[in-house]
C-alpha cells in the first residue's frame, strides 16, 4: 500500500535519525546557553551565540510544524506534544519589557529530552502515576508536622523565639531538622542545653519523617516504576504474539490458497 505524504513525513520525523539530531541539539544548545552566562564569553562569542541560538530555534520550530502537518489534530492527543510546543512556543515571545524574564526560561528547553529519552519519558510517567499514594504520604507529613509544630511552639517558644516563636517559624525550623541540615548544632543542641529532655522531642520527629515518611516516598516511586516496567513487557509481549498470529494466520490464507490452486489443476 502506498504510504502519502504525510505518512513519509510522520516516518521521517519520527525515524531515530532524525530524534537523535534533535537530541543532539537540545544537548548542544544547553551548553550555549550555559555559556552565555559568562560575561567574557559573551564579550568574544556573543554574535555567534546569538546566530546559534536563532538557528537552534529555527530547528525546534521547523520539528514542531512538521509534526503538526504529520499528525494533524492527533498532535494535541499526546501530553508530550503540548509540552513541547509550549517550550517552543516560550522562546517566540518577545523577551523585552515585562517579558524580559522569559529570557530565563530558555534553559527549559533541556527538559524537551524528557520527550525524545524514551527510559527518562518512562521515569516522569511512573512519577505521575504515582501522585495519588504521594498525596496520601504528603497528607500524613503535614499532619505530623502541625502536630510537632504545636508542641515545639509550646514547649520552646518561650526561650528560643527565633526558632520556635510562632507556628510559622517552627515549621520552618522542624523542615531544616527533617532534612538533617544542620539540626544537631544549629537546632536541638541548643534547646537540649535549656530543656535536656528536648532530645525525645527531635529524635522521634528525626525517626518519623526522615526514616520512615521519606522512605515511603522512595518506595511509592519504585514500586510504580516496576509496574510500568512490568506493563510496558506485558505490552510489547502481547505485540509480539499479535505479529506472530497474525503472521500464522497469513500463512494458513497462502496454504489455503496454494491447496485451492492443487485442486483445480488435479
Amino acid at each position: 500500500m502506498k504510504q502519502s505524504f504525510r505518512q513519509r513525513v510522520e516516518r521521517w520525523i519520527e525515524s531515530p535519525i532524525v530524534q537523535n539530531f534533535i537530541i543532539g541539539v537540545i544537548i548542544f544548545n544547553a551548553i550555549t546557553l550555559g555559556l552565555e552566562t559568562s560575561a567574557s564569553v559573551m564579550r568574544i562569542a556573543g554574535e555567534p551565540l546569538r546566530i546559534i541560538e536563532q538557528l537552534v530555534l529555527a530547528i525546534f520550530v521547523t520539528e514542531i510544524a512538521l509534526k503538526l502537518y504529520a499528525y494533524g489534530h492527533r498532535f494535541f492527543r499526546s501530553g508530550w506534544n503540548v509540552f513541547d510546543i509550549v517550550i517552543v512556543g516560550i522562546a517566540l515571545l518577545p523577551a523585552t519589557g515585562p517579558l524580559a524574564i522569559l529570557r530565563a526560561l530558555r534553559i527549559l528547553r533541556v527538559l524537551r529530552l524528557l520527550t525524545k529519552i524514551d527510559r527518562l519519558r518512562r521515569i516522569i510517567e511512573s512519577l505521575l502515576r504515582a501522585i495519588p499514594s504521594i498525596g496520601w504520604i504528603l497528607f500524613l507529613l503535614s499532619m505530623v508536622f502541625y502536630i510537632f509544630g504545636v508542641m515545639g511552639t509550646q514547649l520552646f517558644a518561650e526561650r528560643f523565639p527565633d526558632d520556635f516563636g510562632t507556628l510559622g517559624r517552627t515549621l520552618y525550623t522542624l523542615f531544616q531538622v527533617m532534612t538533617l541540615e544542620s539540626w544537631s548544632e544549629g537546632v536541638s543542641r541548643p534547646v537540649m542545653a535549656v530543656y535536656p529532655y528536648a532530645w525525645m522531642f527531635f529524635i522521634t520527629f528525626v525517626l518519623i519523617t526522615a526514616f520512615v515518611v521519606l522512605n515511603l516516598f522512595i518506595g511509592i516511586i519504585v514500586s510504580t516504576m516496576q509496574e510500568s516496567h512490568y506493563e510496558e513487557e506485558n505490552r510489547r509481549r502481547d505485540e509480539k504474539e499479535s505479529a506472530a498470529h497474525a503472521e500464522r494466520e497469513e500463512m494458513l490464507v497462502l496454504i489455503r490458497e496454494l491447496n485451492d490452486k492443487v485442486d483445480r489443476l488435479l
